[in-house]
């Protein structure tokens, strides 16, 4: 970095250090990355369109949740979409009403287990390991924690609900791991001795915080836990994804480059205005 230049993304949480990057419209593009808001991503890979948890409502209150704003581009702007994939259906910040309708109109959807029993027989349950084809990309589903280590777990040993990341992969296609609502090191280091090199990692940041479930703690990583988890990975390119747009949110998003600059990995972060996309 040259002396005196600020860490990437420091001044505000949509500052453009992506390369080449233009608003994701229907048009596709050869390979690149889009961040709509909340966990909404949306990957142009392999000559195929991916959306991950798509959120499509206005700002307001959902549940226990508040919404702070909407997406950046709208699912009408997508057009056609060839995927969704979905980390939990049961939290309205990861599926919201317009974003489940979304993505049960899509060709293929794809969750773990459980949440896919309750999305019905549209879609493709993946337990983690398991994989599926969407074209030339291979979708394979990935671990997930959503709270800390010691946190209550259900009855099959999920923390908070069932969650799986997503790891997209293929003949000639860059690997990509979409973390999910994950909070823990210990998972991240798995998939990387499972998956081996990651080209670009995009990872759910936000250290989301519920006063009512773990005793506050973050449910998902916090700034300098991304960093780790990046650390791990040796991502050339992250991209921090669920870290604006709802209330529970524990960290500004400037934190993220802070966090990244602290731990000397400020040359892999990429933090593109929402909406718009970035080319690794």
């Amino acid at each position: 970095m040259a002396a005196g230049r600020a860490p990437p993304g420091i001044g505000g949480p949509q500052r453009d250090v992506g390369l080449g990057m233009t608003t994701v419209t229907a048009e596709r593009q050869e390979f690149a990355i889009a961040i709509l808001g909340g966990p909404t991503t949306v990957i142009d890979i392999g000559g195929r369109r991916l959306v991950v948890d798509p959120t499509f409502d206005p700002p307001g209150e959902q549940g226990y949740l508040t919404k702070l704003t909407g997406p950046a581009v709208s699912d009408a702007e997508l057009g056609p979409v060839d995927a969704v994939l979905v980390s939990h259906e049961d939290h309205p910040d990861n599926l919201d009403t317009s974003g489940r309708a979304f993505a049960l109109a899509a060709p293929i959807l794809v969750a773990g287990p459980t949440h896919a029993g309750r999305l019905g027989p549209a879609a493709i349950p993946l337990a983690p390991w398991q994989t599926t084809q969407v074209g030339a990309v291979t979708v394979q589903a990935v671990p997930a924690e959503h709270g800390p280590a010691d946190g209550d777990r259900d009855a099959d040993g999920n923390i908070n609900t069932e969650v799986i990341g997503f790891v997209l992969s293929g003949n000639g296609i860059p690997t990509v791991y979409v973390s999910g609502d994950n909070a823990s090191i210990r998972v991240v280091t798995e998939i990387a001795e499972r998956v081996g090199q990651v080209d670009v990692a995009v990872l759910f940041a936000g250290a989301a915080s519920v006063p009512i479930k773990e005793r506050g703690r973050p449910l998902t990583l916090t700034s300098h836990r991304a960093a780790a988890a990046a650390a791990v990975l040796n991502a050339p390119v992250v991209i921090p994804s669920h870290y604006t747009g709802w209330a529970h949110f524990s960290e500004p998003a400037t934190n993220i480059p802070a966090a990244f600059d602290e731990a000397g990995l400020a040359g892999v972060l990429k933090m593109a205005p929402l909406g718009e996309w970035t080319t690794p």
